[in-house]
């Protein structure tokens, strides 16, 4: 017998071989019924959120009646008409997704929106495969849910795409659809962020942490995905690898289920620490956007930035880790691949550039959330408390860790503060009096920094 083949819609050509057995095994984890579908639920429609249910879709979407899977996101939203007009340069670029619509009978729409004539709505375009964060990379028609509780109330398992400063919000108004459940679900979050907390001691909280406050789903139900990567990219099959972190009981199988010829997802029992890593690297994003664009792009200019920030960020991981060196790898991949493409060294760009301002938020429309902005704050408020003073090297005398991360500083005085300009991380950068990056790290290394309680643990 020959390989069966499916083609799809958005162009991608599946092979069936071994899939229907992929989804076999993890039914049976999960001790799901014949007849009875694994419900999957992408809660969230940002750019990541809205590739990965797409991703699902493409590959697990021909077996209807073994696994169903659908996007939740909010109704409301208008696309704004230049957005309308784009998006409609983008449908006639692509005779695959023009056929589609035509043969979907929803082209007239888009002809209508474009002439000013009609309104179209982000859940209305998301159904036709179009994300409102990323607009120029048409994915697969997907089954969008508007009503939070019709999406998640029976769902086997939930995929958290909402950024991290909106998990917890939403995972609270998501318990109350639970009250009622026998089985927890399986939570996978791909939040990358993290929140402050100083009472009783301080330790950062994470979206994983997060979602089990809230809705009581047991930690070893809830499970961190993320890698160096960028979504647009990851669903036009260029090659990528990702990492799903929790208790093995579910790991392993998920990491199974996900894996794909072109992504590769490896597993990991470090929960935490990945997530927060995945939060450190969008703050120095932020600053190599604004270090780029302050110097046209000088190459020089960007690699003694890209020294100081990540002399940083390995002075921060030996204070959250006990073995640091492991993280060393997938922090440094992660970063690079941010500061190449990602938002938020896009959104230092731009406030370099003058074309955004701190004030006016950090939710940038066709991009969503910049996550970094947040991240820069709980950062430094963590880092600057005094119970977890540290030795200086010169001084000699005890200081807050912030002291030994000028950049970290500095970020936070433009984005949090505002009382300096972006000009500010290159005064930072070429301060006669900062130390030469070996030293930080150095110092890290050196001295027992690790502080167990600051990722919650005794």
């Amino acid at each position: 017998m020959g390989v069966v083949h499916h083609a799809y819609s958005n162009g991608s050509v599946q092979n069936c071989n071994g899939l229907e057995e992929k989804i076999d095994d993890l039914r049976a984890l999960l001790g799901k019924a014949n007849g009875d579908p694994l419900r999957i639920v992408s809660v969230g429609a940002g750019a990541w959120g809205s590739v990965f249910a797409a991703m699902l879709q493409d590959t697990y979407g021909q077996f209807r009646d073994k696994v169903q899977i659908r996007i939740w996101r909010r109704t409301g939203r208008a696309v704004d008409r230049a957005t309308a007009e784009h998006l409609f340069e983008v449908i006639n670029s692509r005779e695959d997704v023009l056929r589609r619509l035509i043969r979907r009978c929803a082209y007239l729409k888009y002809v209508e929106a474009r002439l000013g004539d009609r309104t179209l709505f982000a859940d209305e375009i998301l159904k036709d495969g179009f994300c409102l964060n990323m607009i120029d990379t048409p994915l697969c028609p997907l089954k969008v849910v508007t009503n939070l509780q019709e999406a998640v109330w029976d769902a086997d398992i939930v995929v958290n795409g909402l950024p991290s400063t909106e998990t917890r919000e939403m995972f609270e108004e998501i318990s109350k659809y639970w009250k009622e459940r026998i089985t927890m679900p399986i939570i996978i979050s791909l939040a990358k962020g993290i929140e402050a907390a100083l009472e009783p001691f301080p330790h950062i909280i994470t979206p994983t942490k997060m979602i089990n406050q809230a809705t009581g789903v047991p930690m070893e139900n809830i499970l961190y995905l993320g890698g160096p990567n960028i979504a647009s990219e990851i669903y036009n099959k260029e090659y990528a690898n990702a990492r799903i972190c929790g208790a093995e009981k579910w790991r392993k199988p998920l990491a199974t289920f996900l894996r794909q010829p072109q992504f590769i997802v490896w597993d990991n029992s470090d929960l935490v620490t990945h997530e927060v890593m995945g939060g450190l690297k969008n703050v120095y994003a932020i600053g190599a956007g604004m270090v780029a664009a302050l110097t046209n792009e000088s190459a020089t200019s960007k690699s003694v930035y890209f020294a100081h920030c990540t002399s940083e960020m390995i002075f921060i991981t030996h204070l959250l880790a006990e073995e640091p060196e492991k993280l060393a790898g997938p922090l440094l991949a992660d970063t690079y691949v941010t500061l190449l493409k990602g938002r938020n060294a896009w959104y230092g760009q731009m406030l370099a550039k003058g074309q955004l301002r701190p004030d006016m938020g950090d939710s940038i429309t066709g991009k969503g959330m910049i996550q970094g902005v947040s991240a820069v704050e709980a950062f430094f408020q963590l880092l600057s408390q005094s119970s977890l003073n540290v030795l200086h090297p010169e001084e000699n005398k005890p200081v807050a860790p912030v002291e030994l991360c000028p950049i970290l500083k500095t970020l936070y005085k433009i984005l949090i503060l505002r009382e300096e300009s972006s000009q500010a991380i290159l005064e930072a950068m070429r301060d006669e009096n900062l130390n030469d990056p070996r030293e930080r790290i150095e110092i890290a290394q050196s001295h027992e920094f690790y502080r167990p309680s600051l990722l919650g643990q005794p």
